[in-house]
């Protein structure tokens, strides 16, 4: 936290002028700031910020450069000062005179013009909303840091542990969930190592993301699409898990032969993830992302987001089953403070600003809901265990609900252990699993689209043009290929919970989330970090995984806000997608032998594709949807359009996405690179627009004025 106001804004690069007043930097960032499109930009801040007066509101919407604006804020003043005693006549022609004096005056007396104005700017009242009159507004106004401000060394820390903490039980979940198929349900300390390999592989994804890919204040982590095509896969007859290995008393966890179960299957989940990952760089580092999504509107995402969650529903159940009792105190826990203690603030000690002390309100249940949830269920546990309160038999009920099942993982443990690439073996291609996994690919393709548009509006950006896209999309398929090499078991996407993380803060400084990545990091390479996670009591995970994939179904759900759901057309695309991709992958799974065709690959493709609900659900929604008459209104693609509107190019823009250190702007502008779809486009003849100077807008004015006609008036 951070006592008093916030720190300083970084200015841009063009600003960094000769020294020069307030007036003269206030007319740059009006011709910075006149042709901007998006909604950063309210209609009346060009004439606005010159006179201070609302009556000459209608300059913005326009779009003038700022010679119009000055024009018309000049104009109405003297038509104010005049108008008592004037005519129409005589005003018309003070019109004239007004105009072509003052753009005829020097810089300098332009200058003290505008200096005049400055008591005035700083004499308007303060609005109901908090701003002064004259002051723009734009979607960023409410966050105390933007994407391009760096926050001081200290917050930055505070937040990048809190984006961790926030992003924390979806990285833990997914090595939980694949852990029984990997035949690592009685082997904590392997469980445990996964977790550390998906921090530190998120970590470095999340760095290369915010650095080069969309360039957004956006984590990256485990993809739960991964996890239904990896666990349909790890059901085939041939790498279903032997009962030995179920069997707790009969595991040794360092035999040679155990060892040999569990790794010939991730090896065989890495080949798939990282031939998949190639795929979806091809989609985005050649633009094909764009010509996509022209065919998937919201009648296609939403069976695909639901169905990734809506299967685990026997996962869930039988970890929560364990013991329903602390099953549903987690869950209780997390809905109280989730929903019902969300807008109660908690004085928390500040230290810094004007006073050295004092105390600021933190919405914590509203930050942090789950890892409360599960820190108070963990220690009534550890409570009821040495209590002896759960029984200590094996085969007794509620006996994986005590904290001293896995307690010998902590002291195996080493403290420091760095993942590496192929830790696990060398990996192996199934063609069926890379299909499978392909399906997860598409799904989280389109989610991270969604990702990007609703950070950007979120922290103020302008919309993401396509070369962002592109290269965010590209960028998280490298990411999968390094989830793939290091053997996380799964792929990364962008987190959507800690984008709603950045609205909570009201600190959208992309510094943060690098800072993040950096914890992240750290916690992969602190082996005892992994272990303490591992130690969770299994009913209490099982609380947790029954709100998140409800949670993760709703998501998907909610898409159709954007279609007519009166319209029996989308009613039938919808349910019936949705109905299949649940009927069909259950009804194979029972009767595998009903596809056998006699190809053992084909087969072992078409029963991992059948099986996965997403799939099913994804692809009769996308053929549906694109196949039965309809208008775009009807299904939603022009409301879906308009929430997805892309980024022109402008300064702003440019600044936010463009690649850092002046690539592609300063170095490697080639007129070869700006073919490439993920590459920064330039304007101006090839000149960054962030470059132009003050002393270039002075001279394009002059070049103006001296083509003013005489009957030309504003």
């Amino acid at each position: 936290m951070r006592g008093g106001r916030p720190g300083p804004r970084c200015a841009p690069e063009a600003q960094a002028a000769p020294p020069a007043s307030p007036a003269r930097h206030r007319l740059e960032h009006l011709w910075r700031t006149s042709s901007r499109p998006g909604p950063g930009i309210r209609g009346s801040v060009t004439s606005t910020w010159i006179s201070g007066n609302a009556d000459a509101a209608e300059v913005g919407p326009r779009r003038r450069s700022s010679t119009h604006a000055l024009r018309a804020a000049a104009l109405h003043s003297r038509r104010q000062a005049a108008a008592p005693s004037m005519g129409l006549e005589q005003e018309h022609q003070v019109s004239k005179d007004t105009e072509a004096g003052l753009l005829r005056h020097s810089w300098t007396n332009l200058d003290i013009a505008l200096q005049r104005d400055d008591t005035l700017l700083r004499s308007h009242t303060v609005s109901q909303d908090g701003r002064k009159d004259g002051q723009p507004v734009s979607p960023s106004s409410s966050m105390a840091y933007g994407v391009l401000d760096i926050p001081p060394w200290y917050l930055c820390i505070f937040l990048g542990i809190e984006h961790f903490i926030t992003a924390l039980g979806g990285l833990v979940a997914v090595p939980l969930i694949l852990a029984k198929d990997l035949c690592l349900q009685h082997d904590p300390l392997t469980q445990s190592y996964l977790i550390s390999t998906i921090f530190f592989v998120s970590g470095i994804c999340t760095l290369l993301q915010v650095l080069f890919g969309v360039r957004l204040p956006i984590l990256q982590g485990g993809t739960f699409a991964f996890v239904a095509p990896s666990l349909a896969m790890l059901s085939l007859p041939s790498w279903k898990c032997p009962e030995w290995t179920l069997n707790a008393s009969q595991v040794n966890t360092s035999s040679p032969a155990f060892v040999e179960e569990w790794q010939r299957r991730i090896q065989e989940l890495q080949g798939a993830i990282m031939v998949a990952s190639c795929v979806q760089m091809l989609v985005g580092f050649s633009g094909l992302i764009g010509f996509l999504m022209r065919f998937i509107g919201p009648l296609t995402i939403a069976p695909t987001i639901s169905l990734v969650a809506l299967p685990l529903f026997d996962s869930a159940g039988n970890d929560a089953g364990i013991h329903w009792g602390i099953s549903f105190m987690t869950i209780f826990l997390i809905v109280l403070f989730s929903q019902f203690l969300k807008n109660i603030a908690v004085p928390v000690p500040v230290f810094g600003g004007e006073k050295k002390c004092h105390t600021s309100k933190f919405y914590l249940f509203q930050v942090f809901p789950v890892l409360l949830a599960l820190c108070i269920s963990w220690l009534i546990c550890f409570v009821l265990t040495v209590t002896n309160t759960l029984p200590s038999s094996p085969t007794a009920y509620g006996y994986l609900a005590r904290t001293d099942t896995k307690s010998s993982v902590l002291s195996q443990a080493p403290w420091f252990r760095i993942p590496y690439p192929g830790q696990w073996g060398h990996p192996t291609i199934n063609l069926a699993g890379v299909f499978g996994i392909i399906a997860g690919v598409i799904s989280s393709m389109v989610e991270s689209v969604g990702d990007y548009y609703a950070c950007a509006r979120l922290v103020g950006a302008p919309p993401p043009p396509k070369h962002a896209i592109n290269r965010g999309i590209g960028i998280e398929g490298l990411g999968c290929l390094l989830a793939g090499a290091w053997g996380t078991g799964n792929g990364t996407t962008s987190y959507s919970e800690n984008i709603g993380a950045l609205g909570i803060t009201r600190v959208g400084s992309r510094m943060v989330i690098v800072t993040a990545g950096c914890v992240l990091l750290l916690m992969g390479v602190f082996g005892k970090i992994g272990a303490v996670f591992a130690t969770i009591p299994t009913p209490v995970i099982g609380g947790m995984f029954l709100v998140m994939f409800g949670v993760i179904s709703a998501v998907g759900i909610s898409n159709l806000q954007f279609v007519d759901m009166n319209s029996s057309r989308n009613l039938f695309v919808f349910g019936f997608s949705i109905y299949c991709g649940l009927a069909i992958p259950n009804w194979v799974t029972k009767n595998p032998e009903r596809l056998q065709t006699g190809i053992l690959q084909l087969d072992q493709v078409i029963q991992v594709l059948l099986t996965t609900g997403m799939f099913v659900g994804g692809f009769l929604g996308f053929l549906l949807d694109n196949t039965i008459p309809g208008g775009r209104e009807e299904r939603g693609i022009l409301a879906w359009n308009q929430v997805q509107e892309e980024s022109k190019e402008t300064p702003k823009s440019s600044e936010v996405y463009g690649l850092p250190w002046g690539i592609g702007t300063k170095f490697c502008t080639a007129s070869c690179t700006q073919v490439l779809p993920f590459w920064p486009r330039l304007k101006h003849g090839g000149k960054d627009p962030l470059d132009t100077s003050l002393a270039d807008l002075y001279e394009r004015d002059k070049m103006y004025i001296t083509h003013i006609p005489e009957e030309d008036t504003f």
